[in-house]
């Protein structure tokens, strides 16, 4: 799969990705119409070109309060998602080139205020869907927000990816219709977050493609 290329659906007005997108991006202003006045962390896991996490923050009053990482291994996607921080004047938008599923990218950050989870759980088996959710408890702060994404495609794993995250603590706070293809969901912390540890793998990623031919 060339994930540079892949990022061209959202350019098509018939993508079910160019309405989860926006649905992930009302889902991050809602977090930031709601949070305490002061300064905000974000980390974006996967983040590809960060046209979730910028688009949410482009022109936003809380905008220029967060202080985000975004992690991508693609570095054409990466060098995108800088161009599109620089362009909207977020200086608070940090670009790490490297393996998402690295716990040692988040360990000056983490417990964040808001993680993104988008395009993530999608491409990576169900036993390490469960093990990166179990991960949110430590990248997550107490009163912090998950924004998560999932298809729906058969078998629906939504319904156990909301079971995870509610064992684990968080708070149901939405997840979108059950007809759209493309879920998203967020979940609010109310546990306290456990120490992030140092050099340790969160996930595989397989991608979906090699998911469904397997």
């Amino acid at each position: 799969m060339d994930w540079h290329a892949w990022h061209d659906t959202y350019d098509r007005a018939d993508s079910p990705f160019v309405q989860r997108l926006a649905t992930v991006q009302d889902r991050i202003r809602d977090v930031l119409d709601h949070a305490p006045a002061g300064p905000l962390t974000a980390l974006s896991v996967c983040a590809g070109q960060g046209r979730d996490l910028i688009g949410a923050l482009t022109g936003h009053p809380r905008g220029h309060d967060v202080r985000a990482r975004l992690v991508e291994l693609d570095e054409r996607n990466a060098a995108a998602a800088r161009r599109a921080a620089e362009a909207a004047g977020l200086p608070g938008v940090e670009v790490v080139v490297g393996d998402a599923a690295s716990t040692d990218h988040y360990l000056d950050v983490a417990p964040a205020d808001l993680v993104l989870f988008c395009g993530v759980l999608g491409n990576i088996t169900d036993a390490d869907v469960e093990r990166t959710l179990d991960h949110a408890t430590r990248l997550c702060r107490t009163g912090g927000t998950v924004v998560w994404t999932r298809n729906r495609r058969a078998p629906d794993l939504v319904p156990r990816v909301c079971g995870w995250l509610e064992e684990r603590g968080f708070e149901r706070l939405w997840v979108s219709e059950p007809r759209l293809v493309q879920a998203v969901g967020a979940h609010r912390f109310t546990g306290v977050p456990r120490q992030l540890p140092r050099g340790e793998r969160m996930f595989t990623f397989v991608g979906y493609d090699a998911l469904r031919r397997a």
